[in-house]
Parts: structure tokens; sequence; C-alpha cells
């Protein structure tokens, strides 16, 4: 028998691309199938968790900034 050889896990920044586009639902079929072979379930989930505080902290500051300026 052969061995099959386990592919590389994604790097940092191609689970966050992954994690993107499933954020705003846009993949192909082909992208979204090597995804599965390259992105782990850890990985996938911290990079997720990241991902949803960056958003949440953006909308927070931007929030700031319009409230700063229509009260100042």
């Amino acid at each position: 028998m052969t061995e099959q050889s386990k592919p590389d896990n994604a790097s940092f920044i191609y689970t966050l691309k992954g994690v993107f586009w499933a954020m705003i639902g846009v993949r192909n079929s082909r992208g979204h199938d090597e995804d599965i072979k390259k992105i782990t379930p850890k990985q996938a989930v911290i990079v997720g968790i990241i991902a949803v505080l960056a958003f949440i902290l953006a909308l927070y500051f931007i929030v700031k900034v319009v409230i700063g300026q229509v009260a100042g």
C-alpha cells in the first residue's frame, strides 16, 4: 500500500482569505474544495474569531468617529 501524503496546513493569510470569502458568502466550488483540503477546523475557528473581533472593533471605531463629528 502506498501512503498518501498529507497536504500542508494553510498559512494564516490563506486561512484569512478563506474565512473572509466564507463570511461574505462568495466562493466558487473549486476554491471551496481546495480550502477544505488545506484549512483545518482549528485554523478556521481561530481565524474566524479574530476576523469577527476585528469587524466589531472596526464598526465600533467608525461609529465613534461619526458620532464625534456629529456631536462636535
